[in-house]
């Protein structure tokens, strides 16, 4: 039911070419899956994200717990259903959402405490509760109920979260009651290359059908996480899916690729996409600026999306000015377009053993250094 398949690996880097098959379908990777937090891509139907060529996408747990619940979505036929999603579907368990809570959690071995972020009310989640909601939910790729420190953070709180998270992870697998569901185990151990393996150790020990780094992309350096991915990465198996959680930069996908990540989430290209910003094959464009007001180009002129096919920086700038709806509508598609044609382009490289080339030659026109 679920496979992986290495098509490709580079011969001139770590990057990996493959496919990994579901009950929902089977998506390329390496893969950008959009994120659909509360059942819902911003501002993007299903339609569009089928048009732009979405092959997965990423809802939240925690949002889908807390608003309409997860006995209502099992009650509508599951996420996919629900949703109106036909592709595969991840959910996360909603560990990073919980601890991001400060004070207004509580944890302790049996699981955590919290207060919701919307009405203050009382709720409890451990593993045995965040395998329940997400069997619910009912998506293709689950991941465990795990504990992220912060950044920055003792080493000692570091070393803590990465034993509980080996021994969440256990009562996960316990509790996990659907074949038709994969689970992920996450690799934590913040930016301490030991913990990294020490987490890798316990996480892999369980027979999963894939693995996912957590604990990076949240406030450290950019050449700490490489040297973290550098020290993880070779750690994990061949013939499985590797996934790095949170990353969405066009820099950092194209440097975990070379490092051999498989798949990568972020709620970036909406979120900027809603402040007037877009990314282009030139670098990033914030639209909303009074430069772009007689600009009757394109977006991205390399760009096959709606928006650029059909609209204008002027008048996508004056949708912005006058608070249209439409603006977040069409940079929303624009840059999750520009981001899964960044991935085919990435795959296409892979495939010919030409990565380090692209790399080198998409920085230098996105203007990075």
């Amino acid at each position: 039911m679920f496979e992986f398949e290495l098509i490709k690996v580079c011969s001139r880097s770590g990057a990996r070419l493959g496919r990994f098959h579901t009950p929902h379908g089977s998506f390329e990777t390496p893969i950008f899956m959009p994120v659909g937090t509360q059942a819902t891509v911003k501002a993007v139907t299903p339609r569009d994200l089928t048009e732009i060529k979405a092959q997965i996408i990423l809802a939240n747990t925690y949002h889908l717990y807390m608003r309409p619940g997860h006995e209502l979505v099992r009650e509508a036929g599951g996420l996919h259903r629900f949703m109106d999603w036909n592709g595969p579907i991840l959910t996360d368990s909603g560990g990073f959402q919980v601890f991001s809570l400060g004070e207004l959690r509580t944890i302790k071995e049996e699981g955590v405490t919290f207060r919701s972020h919307l009405d203050g009310s009382s709720h409890f989640i451990g593993p045995e509760k965040a395998m329940e909601i997400e069997n619910a939910l009912g998506a293709d790729i689950i991941m465990a109920f795990d504990e992220c420190v912060p950044y920055p953070c003792s080493y000692e709180d570091a070393a803590r979260a990465v034993d509980r998270t080996t021994r969440w992870l256990k009562r996960c697998v316990s509790a996990h009651a659907r074949q038709d569901q994969a689970l992920f185990g996450i690799i934590q151990g913040n930016v301490f290359a030991d913990l990294r393996r020490k987490s890798a150790e316990g996480v892999l020990s369980m027979e999963l059908p894939g693995y996912a780094i957590g604990g990076l992309s949240v406030g450290e350096p950019k050449p700490q996480m490489y040297e973290m991915l550098e020290n993880t990465v070779p750690l994990m198996p061949r013939n499985k899916p590797r996934y790095l959680m949170g990353v969405g930069s066009p820099d950092c996908l194209l440097e975990g690729v070379l490092r051999g990540v498989d798949m990568f989430d972020c709620v970036l290209p909406t979120r900027i996409a809603r402040n007037g910003t877009v990314m282009t094959s030139q670098g990033k464009v914030v639209v909303r600026n009074a430069a772009y007001e007689r600009d009757f180009s394109p977006l991205d002129p390399e760009c096959d999306c709606y928006a650029c096919t059909h609209f204008t920086r002027a008048y996508i700038r004056h949708l912005i000015k006058a608070n249209e709806i439409l603006a977040s509508i069409l940079t929303s598609i624009h840059n999750l377009r520009f981001l899964l044609k960044l991935m085919e382009n990435i795959r296409t490289a892979i495939y010919e053993d030409r990565l380090p080339e692209f790399k080198e030659e998409f920085f230098r026109k996105y203007g990075y250094e």
